[in-house]
């Protein structure tokens, strides 16, 4: 009996360092994913906002809601068309998403000093990592807080529009803090959500797919908290 018990728990181990090995593998695909964009994303904004033509074409047009808008287009398809989608298509939507943003976010380089974007940029990296890490580690469910967080979400969508009319600082900065709050909560619970999928599709063919996807949401998470992160500590040009 004691060979057989021993080949067990031996199988046992070899099965988990399995599974270890495969959620490393498959958060560094998330993680490569989301880095990626949002170099794509950065590079993007900085070559358009450093080109006066594009500045003209895109911000002295209409043009501009269109690219406002289009990242919010790229973002329902992705949701709605992933599971139908190849994973090449899902990649170059991906892709083409996170050109779409920089388009949409080189103004920041025509309001903000470079020094004060850099600086957030770096502040954000750090609350992001250790916000990342804290729900890939922690044995707390935070799945209970998934509705609040996208509540605050919704009322910081909301707040924003009404803002867009009365144009408050005051609004405007309750908006930051409470954002930084919100999507730091949500950079730890989607950490969390990434690695439980991952536990549930380990050896199916959505889960390509689900990398993507998980890379999307936790590069949301980073671009609001920057955003959110700008607005309170960015100085004006």
């Amino acid at each position: 009996m004691e060979p057989r018990m021993d080949q067990r728990l031996a199988q046992g181990r070899v099965d988990a360092a399995e599974v270890d090995a495969g959620l490393r593998s498959h958060m560094l695909s998330v993680y490569n994913y989301m880095g990626l964009a949002l170099a794509l994303t950065g590079l993007t904004a900085f070559v358009t906002a450093t080109t006066p033509a594009m500045v003209q074409l895109i911000f002295g047009t209409p043009l501009q809601w269109v690219v406002m808008l289009a990242p919010l287009g790229f973002i329902f398809f992705l949701g709605s068309k992933v599971h139908s989608m190849s994973v090449s298509a899902a990649q170059i939507t991906f892709w083409a998403f996170a050109v779409t943003m920089g388009l949409s976010m080189a103004s920041i380089f025509l309001v903000f000093t470079g020094t004060s974007i850099a600086r957030v940029f770096f502040i954000t990296a750090g609350t992001f990592g250790a916000m990342s890490i804290y729900g890939y580690t922690t044995k707390r469910d935070l799945s209970k807080y998934a509705s609040f967080l996208i509540m605050g979400v919704i009322g910081i969508v909301i707040a924003m529009i009404v803002n867009l009319f009365i144009g408050s600082s005051a609004l405007q900065f309750a908006i930051s803090v409470i954002g930084v709050l919100v999507f730091t909560g949500l950079t730890a619970y989607d950490s969390q959500r990434i690695k439980e999928e991952y536990n549930e599709l380990a050896g199916h063919e959505m889960l390509s797919k689900m990398a993507i996807m998980g890379a999307l949401s936790l590069y949301l998470n980073f671009i609001n908290l920057f955003m959110m992160l700008l607005h309170l500590f960015g100085n004006r040009e």
